[in-house]
């Protein structure tokens, strides 16, 4: 049986990840939107990711006996300056996300609910594989360049050629 205090963080998580799933995917329509197809089939995918870990989070507490609660999720932004701007926002996020999960990790181990610490190693490990995606994405795009629009092609290409969980050379 979850202590109240885990399921509470939990399910904090649970819509964390559901805001994440929903500002990715309003990324990508951005995109889409700007003709930056590679980027906008990164974050569409990227967004189901997001959803997945919402779901085995939202099994996880149901699994344990407790009540998922999905509440209000903001609203993204819909209006970005740059793809620059989407790729420093998606690496800001995933910090935010990272200290999220670490504070989660944190109240289990203190409450000793060892079970939980342990089902939540997966995303401390996942997070770390976040962070640096989308590091090595703004790492690519400084490297190219968005001068003149000349760079915004080639930075599509390799955006558009990433599975959602791997880095690029």
């Amino acid at each position: 049986m979850l202590k109240e205090q885990v399921v509470n963080k939990l399910n904090q998580q649970i819509n964390q990840e559901f805001y994440s799933s929903n500002l990715y995917l309003q990324m990508s329509s951005w995109c889409a939107h700007k003709g930056l197809e590679g980027s906008a089939k990164f974050l569409k995918s990227h967004a189901a990711e997001e959803m997945r870990h919402m779901q085995r989070l939202f099994d996880y507490v149901t699994e344990c006996g407790a009540i998922a609660k999905l509440g209000e999720i903001k609203e993204p932004p819909t209006e970005f300056e740059s793809i620059v701007t989407i790729f420093q926002q998606t690496y800001e996020h995933e910090i935010l996300i990272t200290s999220n999960i670490n504070d989660l990790v944190h109240v289990a181990f203190e409450m000793q609910d060892y079970s939980t610490f342990n089902f939540l190693q997966w995303y401390v490990a996942e997070q770390h594989e976040e962070e640096k995606l989308f590091k090595s994405i703004l790492d690519k795009i400084n490297i190219i360049g968005t001068e003149g629009r000349r760079g915004l092609y080639p930075i599509d290409q390799v955006i558009g050629n990433l599975d959602g969980g791997s880095v690029p050379d």
